[in-house]
């Protein structure tokens, strides 16, 4: 390790003023959108250009009121989309920001953690495996630096880097450690130079092209219908423009407009919901596989447990001690036999391992404990300060020359240290791979050969400690007095010093999370490095695994052929003592069993595993920034109950969905239906509704309610079921049956409303009255679609408060344009009487009953899904 003077940085004040100076530390990206923008957008929306040429020709053909009152139509259809739209935009743009990246810094010589946008040049930067460089800098003190610097180069080899040389913003750690002074920030780093080329790309999710392929359907279907209605005019000798606008009203109707913003509505706003519960999606297209995940694989450490390390027990001199305190406070005793022991100071030398083998800190601020780096870390330098030591002035006496760190793969880490007395090695790490490299150990202060017999009582020791459900590091050492650098290898011959067994207890929320997970036909496996009997024990508390069950190690893992592997993983819940390679194992043969996996991943070697499940989940408070990259989702909070979380507004995502979708097609085909049985039965003069009437319901009366569907809460249900197939089309057999079914049936009511009104006497009060049962049918039409599945007595009525807003400003227009006379004449309507009222109430509530036994033999002829 290259070492300089102790390191100050720079003091809160310069920094203040250097932020002041040259800006925050961050590229300035072009916005994906603008008000103009998404204004002009409005004009990309076919229904939009229907309209201008039904506009155009209502103009041309002299009827000036048709003119005027489309215009207005398509003024309403513009100046709506633009509002939802921009809601929409200003949504997303808000959720980008949640994801505040981190970095540790050295100000007035404390390591401390700023948001890395606050980094400015003079900083010193402290990085290490993990961690992506904030800013342009120059190494100042380094230990065996790899860097990933695909991101500038597109080479995905490492590039070694020594002291003085440049490291570059966007770059990745992915071995060793340094630290760098920080020289350009935001746009004038290399990054900033090439800034145009890691601008962002608008994202089209599998949903959205589904949606897209089937509003293209839609609109050859409409096509279809116009030219149909063409011909058939042209038959019956109609002039064009008369059948002209009736044809483009029924292009407009036939066509669900909605459907595109009403999906990224529910997107975006189903995306904020699970950013203020702690899951932030960096990807659209995670919100809707997460309904269908069917495996979640999860870590340990911090996922299903609180993450915070308290060290209870100690094994020392071949005796287990008692250590008293709680989380970070470094107040408390160490007992034997509920005894207080009256002096340690036998055992300075290996609360001093602890604390110099150790990269973390524990800051004190504002009059709390602070801590910065590993909990594991922290909990271990808390142990040291219980013991009176501290840390500063421990790394001021021992000069840390050179560490050797810790991987997934090695299990253990080690420092190498010079001071007055010689030269020192300390090491830490799981203690089966510790033992491995130990020699001797430390008795009652003198050092002993280490028997197989040791050996073994310290292993029984530590299996007695995992029982507990208590994480268990091993400690050791070796000193040389001679001026000269301990040989190359220096974790061989280690001196065995003692065990220290934490307590990390298990989140009190996560077992409710893991039964609603397996209610909702979820499996949940453990993958841990952590010791087995450790992983077993967190696991039979949380529910997740039963007395007596199988734990898997890596070792066993690699014994097992992809065959075998893939028996294991059908009933195994627990897999421990893994290692990145197992985990990536583990999710390709689960996807090769046509499960949907949800991976959990925080270190620099989880990337390629979280990368390969169909839901990348990273760790927000103690994921490495490689992995935040690599993660479709991250965890602001660590813990597994969000998981569940996101998993169930996932579902409540897409059933939302379907109800919009089914309950746009099954409205606008309803008026194509009507039309169509008008015009075979009757002549162009006495169809059911003007062309103009059925603009207004497709433009002021199906928007909102669909939106209301859109963002409607989840019905209780929605985790009692099992995970949907991705391969699950929107409209599958049931929906369609129920959407084109129920069309049908509304546009046959309607009709015999009409007949029943009796157009040949009068006209104006038979078109009002469709007119009105039409209007009456999108409201209950809106929560006949609540559920596809359940009855309306489950889903509710009043328990969605846009929907009852919406409900409630659709019959305040149509009143108003009925009962108000100049609106009442444009559209030749007529007022209607109570009878009347009823009648057409009536007639949309027989569409209700039709709904409601469609259900019915939904609920008893398909299984639930």
């Amino acid at each position: 390790m290259t070492k300089t003077k102790k390191i100050l940085g720079l003091s809160e004040k310069e920094a203040a003023g250097r932020l002041r100076q040259y800006g925050f530390n961050e590229l300035e990206k072009k916005r994906q959108w603008t008000v103009l923008r998404v204004f002009l957008r409005q004009f990309s929306n076919v229904i939009v250009w229907i309209l201008l040429a039904a506009s155009v020709i209502s103009y041309l053909a002299g009827e000036q009121l048709n003119f005027w009152v489309v215009n207005f139509i398509i003024a309403f259809v513009i100046v709506m989309g633009f509002l939802q739209e921009f809601k929409a935009e200003r949504v997303m743009e808000a959720l980008k920001g949640i994801i505040k990246p981190m970095t540790n810094v050295i100000r007035g010589g404390d390591l401390m953690q700023v948001e890395a946008r606050e980094v400015v040049p003079g900083d010193v930067v402290s990085l290490e495996m993990g961690d992506q460089v904030p800013a342009d800098s120059r190494i100042i003190e380094v230990n065996n630096l790899e860097l990933d610097e695909s991101q500038l180069t597109g080479e995905s080899v490492s590039v070694h880097k020594a002291l003085k040389d440049p490291i570059y913003a966007g770059t990745q750690v992915v071995y060793g450690r340094c630290l760098a002074q920080v020289i350009q920030t935001g746009m004038k780093t290399k990054l900033g130079g090439i800034a145009s080329m890691v601008q962002e790309t608008e994202e089209v999710t599998p949903l959205q092209a589904k949606l897209d392929h089937l509003g293209k359907l839609l609109a050859i279907i409409a096509l279809i219908v116009t030219g149909l209605i063409l011909l058939i005019g042209s038959i019956k000798g109609v002039m064009f423009t008369e059948i002209l606008i009736v044809a483009l009203a029924l292009a407009v109707a036939a066509v669900p407009e909605g459907l595109p913003l009403t999906m990224t509505l529910a997107l975006s706003f189903g995306m904020r919901r699970m950013a203020k519960q702690n899951a932030v999606v960096r990807r659209m297209m995670a919100v809707e596989t997460l309904g269908s995940t069917t495996v979640i694989c999860t870590d340990k450490t911090g996922t299903l447990t609180q993450n915070e390390m308290t060290v209870e027990k100690l094994f020392i001199d071949q005796s287990v001690i008692e250590v008293t305190g709680k989380g970070y406070d470094p107040t408390g005793d160490f007992r034997q036999k509920g005894k207080v022991i009256q002096s340690i100071k036998a055992w300075h030398t290996f609360f001093e391992a602890l604390m110099l083998c150790n990269n973390a800190n524990l800051r004190r601020a504002e009059g709390r404990f602070q801590p910065v780096g590993d909990p594991t870390e922290v909990a271990l330098i808390t142990l040291g300060e219980k013991a009176g030591l501290q840390k500063e002035l421990l790394d001021e006496r021992h000069e840390r020359l050179e560490e050797i760190f810790f991987t997934s793969e090695r299990k253990m880490m080690s420092t190498i240290h010079q001071s007055e007395a010689g030269y020192r090695v300390f090491s830490k790490g799981a203690p089966e791979e510790i033992l491995k490299h130990c020699q001797h150990q430390w008795v009652d202060g003198k050092k002993k050969r280490l028997t197989a017999a040791d050996k073994k009582t310290i292993l029984a020791q530590n299996a007695q400690f995992a029982e507990q459900a208590l994480r268990v590091l091993a400690v050791a050492m070796k000193s040389s007095k001679q001026k000269k650098p301990i040989e190359s290898t220096p974790e061989e011959d280690l001196v065995f010093m003692g065990l220290v067994a934490m307590k990390d207890p298990a989140r009190t929320e996560v077992k409710q999370a893991i039964q609603t997970a397996q209610l909702a036909g979820l499996r949940v496996m453990m993958i841990t490095g952590d010791n087995p009997q450790t992983a077993l024990s967190i696991a039979q508390q949380i529910g997740l695994a039963e007395e007596g069950a199988t734990v898997m190690t890596g070792d066993d893992i690699d014994q097992l052929s992809d065959a075998e592997f893939k028996k294991q993983l059908k009933t195994v819940s627990v897999l421990a003592r893994t290692q990145p390679e197992h985990k990536l194992r583990a999710v390709q043969l689960l996807k090769s069993m046509n499960e949907v996996v949800a991976m959990t991943g925080d270190g620099v070697n989880d990337a390629p595993a979280l990368k390969k499940a169909d839901i990348g989940i990273a760790m927000g408070i103690k994921g490495t920034d490689v992995t935040k990259q690599a993660a479709d989702m991250i965890l602001q909070d660590d813990n597994f109950a969000t998981i569940v979380m996101a998993i169930e507004e996932g579902r409540r995502i897409y059933q939302n969905v379907e109800k919009f979708t089914g309950y746009l097609i099954s409205r606008n085909f309803t008026e194509v239906i009507l039309i169509l049985l008008g015009i075979f039965f009757f002549d162009f003069e006495l169809l059911p509704l003007l062309a103009i009437q059925i603009l207004f319901i497709n433009a002021f009366d199906e928007e909102m309610p669909a939106i209301g569907l859109g963002l409607d809460q989840a019905h209780s249900n929605v985790m009692s079921q099992p995970p949907r197939s991705t391969r699950e089309s929107l409209l599958n057999r049931w929906n369609a049956l129920i959407v084109f079914s129920l069309a049908v049936f509304m546009a046959l009511i309607s009709f015999v409303i009409y007949i029943m009104s009796d157009p040949l006497v009068d006209i104006d009060k038979a078109r009002t009255m469709v007119f009105a049962t039409i209007v009456t049918m999108v409201v209950v039409d809106t929560y006949n679609f609540r559920s596809l599945r359940e009855s309306i007595r489950v889903t509710g009525i009043l328990n969605n408060r846009f929907l009852l807003i919406s409900v409630g400003v659709i019959m305040a227009i149509t009143i108003l344009i009925m009962y108000y006379e100049p609106t009442r004449l444009v559209f030749s309507l007529v007022p209607l009487g109570l009878t009347d009222w009823l009648i057409c109430i009536g007639a949309s509530l027989v569409s209700l009953i039709y709904m409601e036994v469609l259900k019915f033999f939904r609920r008893k002829l398909e299984p639930s899904h």
